[in-house]
């Protein structure tokens, strides 16, 4: 019965390895340890042949170099063999007689260094030892051999150490990054929350101003201010009025003296040039120029300017500049007249504005509209910011699966079956 329902229902699959996230860095530990542990156990033997294997091979060198060679061999063979010997023994005990560290892998990398200085050294002046100590070579041969069997095994040893560790290093890469993205995630989370924060702060601030606001534009004391704005703006009409008929006298005039300075540079009259260079200058300004400045100037310029007129050297072209130069007493005396009220009108219109500006109210209003243009900046800012940071969080949120995926995979790499991360 049991048979057939296991048949039925089929093998249940294995559980798989249950490891927390937090706990990786432990289990990585354990991991290398273990490693470590499997390296010096595997290597303790293969290490000891090596030394033994190198103590007994420098043994065998020493033989050879107070061995007797055979009388039968060829003169030239014994000639050979006596230069190539001091050589080879000197050589092959200088690979030999290298320090071999304790360390396991820089015991490995001193032994492959030894080895091939034999190597090196048989291949070398060995080769013509050979003849003559065919025994002897026979057994450097043999001990070469032997220490480099020891250290194929140790490349197995290093190699399968080395290759648990790529692991290991691959997984703590990718739990680091696992776990920034999470620490920075609820980091910008926090972040979030605060920027949120700021920004209920400012709404409602915001929404206070706009009822203070309303509450100064109610209150009684408001009628002064609108008052004075109405006399201000009364002012201002006046004032540009005045300015426009200023402008069109001064345009008038400065057109004249400018065809009647061009008449007295040709004729070389310094003082009539002065005289209409000033007074142009001062028409010309865009500031309202002071009363008596413009009563002497005018005085210095006109008479030039209507004898020019007089004696057909100056053409009046239209009815405007007709009247400036028919009376110049009246002209003069009507744009100085204009030039002192622009002058009052300029000093009324700035009294008005100053009370206007000091005013109680309009110095809350004033505060109270900068700090709301602050906050709506400031708002501004917080909203890009949020915006931006909420992009972060989503790709940061599409990334986690990726790298935690990976660290799932690199783990069931070390482990060797299934693997699942809990938090």
């Amino acid at each position: 019965m049991y048979k057939f329902i296991s048949k039925f229902f089929g093998k249940r699959p294995a559980e798989p390895f249950k490891i927390a996230l937090n706990t990786i860095p432990l289990f990585l530990s354990e991991q290398e340890e273990t490693a470590r542990e499997k390296l010096a156990a595997g290597a303790s033997v293969p290490v000891q042949n090596i030394r033994n294997g190198v103590a007994q091979l420098q043994h065998v060198v020493n033989g050879i170099a107070g061995a007797e060679q055979d009388p039968a061999i060829h003169p030239k063979l014994k000639s050979i063999a006596k230069n190539s010997l001091p050589q080879f023994v000197r050589a092959m005990n200088a690979s030999l007689s290298k320090e071999l560290p304790d360390a396991i892998e820089e015991f490995y990398a001193a032994a492959v260094d030894c080895v091939k200085g034999c190597l090196n050294s048989s291949r070398g002046q060995g080769r013509y030892l050979q003849v003559v100590f065919p025994e002897e070579m026979k057994d450097v041969r043999t001990g070469i051999d032997a220490i480099g069997r020891e250290i194929n095994i140790l490349t197995r040893l290093i190699n399968e150490y080395h290759q648990v560790m790529s692991r290991v290093e691959c997984v703590a890469g990718l739990y680091d990054e696992v776990t920034r993205l999470k620490a920075e995630l609820k980091k910008s989370e926090e972040r979030d929350h605060r920027i949120s924060s700021r920004l209920e702060e400012m709404r409602d601030r915001i929404e206070e101003i706009g009822k203070e606001i309303e509450g100064v534009n109610r209150d009684d004391r408001m009628c002064q201010v609108k008052d004075l704005e109405s006399k201000l703006t009364g002012l201002e009409k006046k004032r540009d009025n005045l300015n426009r008929q200023y402008a069109s006298a001064s345009m008038t005039a400065a057109h004249v003296f400018r065809k009647a300075e061009k008449i007295a540079s040709k004729q070389h009259h310094s003082g009539e040039i002065t005289a209409l260079r000033r007074v142009m200058e001062i028409l010309s300004d865009h500031a309202i120029p002071e009363h008596s400045e413009l009563e002497n100037s005018l005085s210095d310029a006109l008479p030039v300017a209507l004898r020019m007129v007089g004696s057909g050297e100056i053409a009046l072209k239209n009815k405007e500049e007709m009247a400036v130069f028919s009376d110049i007493i009246l002209f003069q005396k009507q744009i100085t007249d204009l030039c002192g009220e622009l002058d009052q009108l300029d000093k009324e219109f700035r009294k008005t504005e100053i009370s206007i500006e000091s005013n109680t109210l309009m110095l809350k209003l004033k505060s109270l509209n900068r700090e709301k243009m602050q906050l709506e900046k400031m708002r501004i800012k917080e909203q890009d910011l949020k915006e931006e940071l909420s992009q972060w969080r989503q790709k940061c949120r599409e990334n986690i699966p990726d790298f935690a995926e990976k660290l799932r995979n690199k783990m069931e790499d070390i482990v060797g079956e299934a693997v699942q991360i809990v938090e």
